[in-house]
């Protein structure tokens, strides 16, 4: 039946229903954009006038990155990106979660680690936001939309992407 030993007086069934009842601190970021340097900003329902990249938290510890990323893209856009064409940028930030979100995360968990990856589609790929997660969309010069964007670290990302191409 396995081992049942408790791990500082806590039973293994009490630590894993409590892990699957709080998000990971580690995420991706997912910048979508064009050849032509025009990026998709998808603003949060939670949040209105948040504007925002994909962003979403590994469901698992072992979670591979590019599967999150992959995974996250398709839930909150309905693209499903083509084989090779998810970029890991191989770029990591570490940062605050923000208060407002914090009820999300474990007690006394604080900071995020995120994780970027890009990818290149056709502007006129279809987008089938999660009504649940996302209002609305809207592609805009790369600049327009790092200015756009709520997160500081977002910003960077699409920032960098003339570089990335």
């Amino acid at each position: 039946m396995g081992d049942l030993t408790p791990v500082d007086g806590e039973p293994p069934r009490r630590r894993i229903e409590e892990a699957l009842l709080h998000k990971i601190p580690e995420s991706v970021l997912v910048v979508i954009h064009t050849a032509e340097l025009e990026v998709l900003l998808i603003e949060r329902a939670d949040k209105p006038g948040f504007w925002q990249s994909v962003t979403g938290s590994l469901d698992a510890p072992d979670e591979a990155l590019h599967v999150t990323a992959a995974r996250e893209l398709f839930e909150e856009t309905g693209i499903v990106a083509a084989a090779g064409a998810l970029q890991d940028w191989h770029l990591s930030n570490i940062y605050e979660i923000y208060p407002v979100w914090r009820h999300r995360y474990a007690p006394g968990v604080t900071h995020n680690t995120e994780h970027v990856f890009g990818v290149c589609v056709s502007r006129d790929t279809p987008i089938t936001l999660s009504p649940r997660e996302h209002l609305r969309y809207q592609w805009l010069p790369y600049i327009e939309a790092a200015d756009l964007c709520f997160s500081s670290s977002n910003a960077e990302a699409i920032l960098q992407l003339p570089q990335r191409m």
